[in-house]
Formats: structure tokens, C-alpha cells, sequence
């Protein structure tokens, strides 16, 4: 952080507690996000998550910084506005991310530094408050940081595949997965005043799509389509 003063933020490598040769699911080896505001990590798609073999021991700019161990430089934290309080627990990280990077600023992954998380430890992964949350707090994301030409095409395209991940746990007996999304996408509108505030504020930052490390393809489509399991498979960039 000394020796560059442009970063915002970063993180160290992130491996299992219980799997020491493994990345863990918060963060692994540093966050992405795809063009329709999907996140997913160098070593985790969704829920697929790599053996740590050294594939990705190199130092690179991210997206995202895991809120699970990340360094921040205060002065910066302040400038942005630090964590949005509305989201809890979920995604917070990477819209506080988003805005440094829209202020001109980068994040980074340090791999020489490592660290074992507990995930977890906040919300169990199957929880339906956890669903509701990753649900509801990424229309959140979508609404604050997106550009006008492409806030109502993502928010259209978004809900028909969230319909879709419905349809799925409705199929799977997760009914309770199947409720969190609804309350969700209901929540999502019931705040959409707030949001609004929210994202005329941010307008006086500069545009994402001056950032180069967003997967411009759709993730959903290259993982379950196409069955690119690995961020190394998908050849995103070359930071692989």
C-alpha cells in the first residue's frame, strides 16, 4: 500500500480453515464481477471452488476486495463513504469497490500474504436469510453503479434469470429459497426511493465502463452453458 498510493485496497490470498489446500469460497484469490453483476473469484465460481496448486500466485488488479480480510486506506474509505449499512453482510465489499474504482482508484491481490477464513460464520451457506440477502443487496449493487444506458437492460435481464434460479429451487423442494427471492425482488422495489439517492450521489464519480476488469459475457452462460468451471478456463483478460 506504500509503494502505491493509487490502491484503494486489497487482499491477501484466501484459503479454508477446515481445507488447507484449498481457496475458500469468500474471496479466494480475488473478486470479478461479470457484466450483469454476477461475482465470482480467481479460484471460485459460484460454487465450485479450486485446489490452491499455485495457478494463481501472481500479484494482479481485481474488482473486489473480500470483505473477509481486505486493507483499506482510510482517507479513501472516507472519500467513497465506506460500507453502505443497507446491505449487511453481503456484497458491501464490492460496492464499496465499485465506487473506488470509479473514483479513479484500483484494488489489488497480494498472494505472498495468505490467510484461513471460516466461512460461514456470519450466515449459514443455506440459510434463506443468506439467499434473500445475495439476491435482494445484488439488485442493490446493479441499481447504485450502473451507467443509465445499461441500468434497465441489466435490472430486465436479471430478473428473468433470478426467475429462472426460482424455478430451479421450487424444482429442488427449496421453497424457502424460492420465498427469499421473492421477498428479494419485492424489497428491491419497496426501497427503490432510498436507492434513487443513492444513485444520483454516485453520479459525481466516474463511469465503470472505463474499468477493464469486468467479464463482459454473461458468467451463468459460460458456466453452465459452456462449462468453463475455473476462472483459468475462461481466459478472462489474460490475468489468468
Amino acid at each position: 500500500m506504500d509503494q502505491n498510493p493509487e490502491v484503494a485496497s486489497c487482499q491477501p490470498k484466501i484459503k479454508s480453515f477446515y481445507n488447507k489446500n484449498s481457496f475458500e469460497y469468500a474471496g479466494a484469490a480475488g473478486g470479478f464481477i461479470d457484466k450483469l453483476g454476477y461475482t465470482f473469484c480467481r479460484g471460485r465460481i459460484f460454487d465450485i471452488v479450486e485446489k490452491d496448486f499455485g495457478q494463481y500466485d501472481n500479484s494482479t488488479d481485481i474488482f473486489w476486495s473480500s470483505g473477509a480480510c481486505m486493507v483499506v486506506r482510510s482517507e479513501v474509505w472516507s472519500k467513497c463513504g465506506g460500507f453502505d449499512n443497507d446491505f449487511f453482510a453481503h456484497m458491501e465489499e464490492v460496492d464499496l469497490c465499485w465506487r473506488f474504482h470509479r473514483t479513479g482508484y484500483r484494488v489489488s491481490y497480494v498472494p505472498g500474504s495468505v490467510v484461513y477464513h471460516v466461512g460461514g460464520g456470519v450466515l449459514p451457506y443455506n440459510s434463506e436469510l443468506k439467499t434473500y440477502l445475495n439476491f435482494r443487496n445484488n439488485l442493490y449493487l446493479l441499481y447504485k453503479n450502473l451507467s443509465d444506458n445499461k441500468l434497465r437492460r441489466t435490472i430486465f435481464l436479471r430478473k428473468i434469470l433470478d426467475g429462472v434460479a426460482a424455478v430451479m429451487f421450487l424444482f429442488r423442494g427449496r421453497f424457502s429459497n424460492v420465498k427469499a427471492i421473492w421477498k428479494a425482488h419485492r424489497d428491491f422495489r419497496k426501497n427503490s426511493v432510498i436507492l434513487k439517492g443513492k444513485r444520483d450521489l454516485s453520479k459525481e464519480t466516474t463511469s465503470w465502463e472505463n474499468v477493464s476488469i469486468i467479464l463482459n459475457k454473461s458468467i451463468v452462460f459460460r458456466f453452465y452453458i459452456k462449462g468453463e468451471k475455473t476462472f483459468r478456463s475462461l481466459n478472462f483478460q489474460n490475468q489468468s
